[in-house]
């Protein structure tokens, strides 16, 4: 009994002595300066063996009453989110256990037919009757999700995965029963999200609740892996059955996203952690950053969230941001990341706008309402008296007098596209022209307006405005022609598409690749109309959207299906077999063209090319990557060991010398000092894995960059089944400072290997660094 008493009071003490004299305490009761949120990314191995659980070390050791913690995280990442004031974030900067704290930033959403045209079809290959995709459970990391929509019924479906860990979460008209066989399990996050903002979710516009407030959420996830659904459409348009990529696989939604108030780190951090203890093979992660700044790695909560996944086996897929046609405005940079752009498939939604003199304007819209049956109304361009928030219809930007009873053009910009036609009838026109400027070109979105509408691309739209300023009376009407079939060129790249190149790490090609993004018919919520405008009452099952957030999915589809499919290969693996098969050209069988350009597009635009899931089956040869080949990629571009450890949870052990070139990527990136004298020359390692016929000969055909010499050594490569791998060395040799680059800034070719059945190629991009 004394024994026990002693040792009580020796617990005690140490207690008492660690919690007031260790350096990383914080016990202090004032908290000077505004608090924010912070990450604080701790070395999990330095926890004492006193505390049971890192959770009880966290509360005893960086935080004190009346702090609390937001999220504790231990699967893909160890550490803790927290509102924290400046000074106590000093603190914590300097303890030896802590190796960084980050501010919690709050991120965006990037936001039928489109299976078909990456060539899947009924009964064949990876739709064939087997239980292809039923196997892999896919995370989608979103807003939620709409569980009643038959998008998500569970008919004929077996048992879910013995392995599932998740769990479906009850709240606000959410409960366990909402779950089935399909939607294996769903949890929100909201803790970031109210301490970030409000301090609780506003329940008169959100669920607190896995509940999908937005209609995002569940048009991913329902892009991704939705289930037949006969006799579905948008108010009419785009009729069809309705099938997501990989309809048989399972899906498990993760709420990180709020309604109007986007996505806080610390939440997409928890949901990552999550995913990947509940058991998903597969996350879709359709957002990204808001601000146009690539953050570095270890301060990108996706990029690390993302590797601790891929560690573990976990394909992640991302969008690439919706902020083109700028050139570098790719995001999601993360070499580990699948970077998917946009583009569009041969359905379109015309409409025609047929002016008083007769001339008739290509455009498109999804209106659904009372049509203008051929009666025509005066056309007035606001913009040239009332300045610029008056072209852009902007509120109370209109005035009553120039515009009722009017169409109204409007430029396309700063304000929803949706939201400008509102302005417009509120302030008594009868329909809108909505205009491209010259940084969207020709590309053009279907929206569902809720007064007649019409998009058209720059060209139409001066056309428009010129009429407009030469006619005495100029007056026109908007015909819908609903839903057009086969349209050629198919697949155009979305001229709203994130570009390369890669901001961060240039020597990475990013986007990966290109998938359907534009015009995509997907499940939808019933808690917001089609435009998601308050003034807008419509109900509907399904809803067309536009973007890369559109264009993820399909490739998190694709995964799911590959894994099923080949359940051995790696995240890396799988990402290698659908850009070595990617197409480079249209349904004309010409090079795809650029939306915003009209010519032809390149690799800064399209990556390897748009996905084409038949041939990603067969790849022939695959380029395999784990988790030292990311740290040799990571020490390459200059990052310690301990800033590595923030990403990896591991200190890396770094060679005395690596290239970012010769990480294993399925493309290459030739970067060039501008201010080298004479021809140089980069050096690219790569190691060919054999994922076909046990016996294969390879050989090499190069497709040089022009003003670029490339060679390969060696130029053949022999597998057995005792020689699965192989490795090459791809030299490129150029004169950089006389190198003339394209308007994208490069010169681009590829190498690829054929073996008479299999054509796997890779990209490169040759460019060069201008000095600052």
């Amino acid at each position: 009994m004394a024994s026990e008493t002693l040792s009580a009071l020796l617990l005690f003490f140490f207690f008492f002595f660690l919690f007031f004299s260790a350096p990383c305490a914080i016990a202090e009761v004032a908290q000077p300066g505004p608090e924010k949120t912070y990450i604080v990314r701790i070395d999990e191995h330095a926890k004492p063996s006193v505390f049971p659980t890192h959770y009880n070390w966290y509360t005893s050791s960086f935080v004190s009453s009346p702090v609390q913690i937001l999220h504790v995280y231990d699967t893909v990442f160890h550490g803790f989110s927290a509102r924290l004031s400046s000074d106590r974030v000093d603190t914590l900067r300097d303890h030896p256990s802590v190796l960084a704290v980050f501010e919690d930033r709050r991120r965006y959403l990037h936001t039928t037919r489109s299976p078909q045209f990456l060539g899947l079809r009924n009964q064949q290959g990876l739709w064939s009757d087997s239980d292809y995709g039923s196997d892999v459970i896919i995370g989608i990391l979103d807003t939620g999700i709409w569980p009643e929509r038959r998008s998500f019924s569970d008919l004929n479906l077996g048992p879910v995965p013995s392995r599932w860990k998740g769990v479906c979460e009850a709240g606000d008209r959410f409960s366990a029963r909402s779950c089935n066989r399909k939607l294996v399990g769903a949890r929100s996050f909201s803790k970031g999200h109210m301490a970030g903002l409000t301090g609780a979710v506003n329940r008169s516009v959100e669920f607190r609740s896995p509940r999908d407030a937005d209609g995002h959420g569940t048009h991913t996830a329902s892009t991704a892996a939705g289930r037949h659904a006969f006799r579905a459409s948008m108010a009419g348009y785009a009729a069809g059955i309705a099938k997501g990529v990989a309809p048989k696989a399972r899906i498990a939604a993760y709420k990180v996203c709020w309604m109007g108030s986007g996505c806080f780190d610390s939440d997409i951090l928890a949901g990552f952690d999550r995913a990947v203890a509940d058991g998903v093979d597969v996350i879709s992660i359709s957002i990204g950053g808001g601000d146009g700044v690539a953050s570095p790695y270890y301060l990108d909560p996706i990029a690390v969230g993302s590797f601790g996944a891929v560690a573990r086996g976990v394909f992640v897929s991302s969008s690439a941001g919706n902020d083109g046609p700028t050139g570098m405005s790719v995001t999601n940079l993360a070499p580990w990341l699948t970077t998917v752009g946009a583009g569009t498939i041969d359905r379109n939604f015309p409409a025609v706008i047929v002016l008083g003199d007769g001339r008739q304007l290509a455009g498109v819209s999804l209106y659904a309402g009372k049509p203008l049956d051929g009666k025509k109304y005066p056309v007035v361009y606001p913009g040239k008296a009332g300045g610029l928030s008056a072209s852009l219809c902007m509120d109370n930007s209109l005035d009553r007098k120039l515009v009722a009873g009017k169409i109204v053009i409007c430029d396309r910009g700063s304000n929803p596209r949706v939201a400008k036609g509102m302005v417009v009838r509120k302030a008594g026109g009868i329909g809108m022209i909505l205009a491209n400027g010259v940084s969207n070109g020709e590309g053009l979105v279907g929206d569902a307006h809720l007064i007649p509408t019409c998009a058209v691309g720059a060209e139409e739209g001066n056309a428009v405005k010129s009429y407009v300023a030469t006619s005495p009376n100029p007056t026109a009407t908007i015909e819908f022609r609903g839903t057009v079939v086969g349209v050629k060129p198919a697949p155009v790249v979305a001229s709203f598409s994130g570009r390369g190149p890669n901001g961060l790490t240039p020597e990475i090609l990013k986007p990966d690749l290109i998938a359907p993004g534009v015009n995509i018919l997907a499940a939808w919520t019933d808690a917001v109309g089609p435009t998601g405008l308050d003034a807008d009452l419509r109900k509907t099952e399904f809803n067309i959207l536009s973007g890369t957030s559109m264009a993820c999915p399909h490739v998190s589809g694709a995964a799911a299906l590959l894994k099923s499919a080949h359940p051995n290969w790696s995240p890396a693996a799988i990402r290698s077999a659908m850009m070595t098969t990617a197409s480079l050209v249209d349904n004309r069988l010409q090079p795809m063209i650029d939306e915003s350009t009209g010519k032809p597009s390149t690799a800064y635009e399209f990556g390897a090319g748009h996905l084409n899931l038949d041939r990603a089956m067969d790849p022939g040869l695959v380029y395999d990557m784990g988790v030292p080949d990311y740290e040799y990629f990571l020490c390459s571009i200059g990052y310690n060991p301990k800033t590595i450890q923030v990403i990896t949870r591991t200190p890396a052990i770094c060679p005395r010398k690596s290239s970012p070139e010769n990480l294993n990527y399925p493309s290459f990136s030739a970067v060039f000092d501008s201010t080298a004298v004479g021809k140089a020359t980069k050096t690219f390692i790569r190691t060919a894995t054999n994922v076909g016929a046990p016996n294969s000969v390879y050989r090499a055909k190069v497709e040089a960059p022009r003003g670029v010499m490339v060679s390969v050594k060696p130029s053949k490569l022999v597998f057995s089944p005792k020689a699965t791998k192989q490795s090459y060395v791809v030299t490129v040799t150029a004169d950089a400072k006389n190198l003339k680059l394209d308007e994208s800034g490069g010169v681009f070719g590829s190498v690829s290997w054929s073996d008479g059945t299999h054509a796997v190629r890779s990209p490169m991009v040759v460019t060069r660094i201008e000095p600052f």
